[in-house]
């Protein structure tokens, strides 16, 4: 993967927070979706190391891409938990060969630290942080003033580490705009108010076709869930005809098959008798 590109870099977005730009994020699983938001001039993309290979990176097109790095229990890569700063060194240089950008590490500061010590752009996580539901819960972090410390200790610290970016995940929205405007993080908010220097959606909330819960931040703007269940219905009847075809012998038809002139076929036959 060349680092010559049209797509920004690091610089570039932090350039874009300076100038109190706006910038977009989706979070895609697909080649298709990647390929939307490219076309749609999205400026970042959070895709999760388990969807992330070249023709995810080819469909992303110009995005700038954030590779998530499982965390624990929450995946594995090349089968195993990452657990140690090695491993999860090793994993960032893997997706970096096939083009990622940054790379999103809930992991421990020392381990985050390890990757930026070697030059790998790190995304930490402030707030709601799922891979730590245990200790808070599915609630919003920081409505009382003594969290709402411990958010500002947690960024600074982030700060201080030389981390580029963290998701801000439901997090008050004045607070959201206290820690974006005093410490030098890309922050990247998922329902922490219009502060934040990104907005942060999933697209199953964006085209409405999420099976899980919608988020009190999430908006739907196309409800594409019942188009997609249409074309599943039609791709499974689809199929189901296919096979009763092959089970009556209606498939393949004449038409479907290749033919050999008669003569041709009695010479084949008298060679190999």
């Amino acid at each position: 993967m060349s680092m010559y590109h049209n797509r920004p870099h690091v610089s570039d977005i932090r350039s874009m927070k300076k100038r109190r730009e706006k910038i977009s994020m989706l979070y895609v699983t697909t080649p298709d979706e990647a390929a939307a938001a490219s076309a749609a001039g999205i400026h970042m993309l959070s895709i999760e190391g388990r969807f992330f290979n070249a023709a995810m990176r080819e469909a992303a097109g110009d995005c700038f891409v954030q590779i998530g790095l499982p965390y624990g229990g929450w995946g594995s890569f090349n089968g195993q938990a990452l657990a140690t700063a090695e491993d999860y060194l090793r994993a960032a240089y893997h997706y970096a060969a096939l083009g990622g950008d940054a790379y999103y590490c809930a992991a421990s500061y020392d381990i985050q630290k390890t990757l930026v010590d070697n030059h790998i752009p790190v995304v930490a996580h402030i707030g709601l942080i799922p891979s730590y539901i245990s200790w808070t819960g599915w609630r919003a972090v920081g409505k009382t003033s003594e969290e709402a410390v411990q958010l500002w200790k947690h960024a600074k610290r982030l700060e201080e580490i030389g981390v580029f970016a963290a998701e801000l995940e439901v997090v008050p929205d004045r607070v959201a705009k206290f820690l974006t405007e005093n410490t030098s993080l890309v922050m990247l908010g998922m329902g922490a108010g219009q502060y934040a220097d990104a907005q942060y959606l999933f697209t199953e909330d964006v085209c409405g076709y999420g099976k899980n819960h919608k988020p009190r931040h999430g908006k739907i703007y196309r409800h594409l869930g019942p188009e997609l269940e249409r074309l599943q219905n039609e791709r499974i009847e689809a199929f189901k005809e296919f096979k009763a075809e092959v089970n009556s012998g209606i498939y393949p038809a004449p038409e479907h098959s290749v033919s050999i002139k008669d003569d041709e076929f009695d010479a084949f036959l008298a060679a190999v008798k």
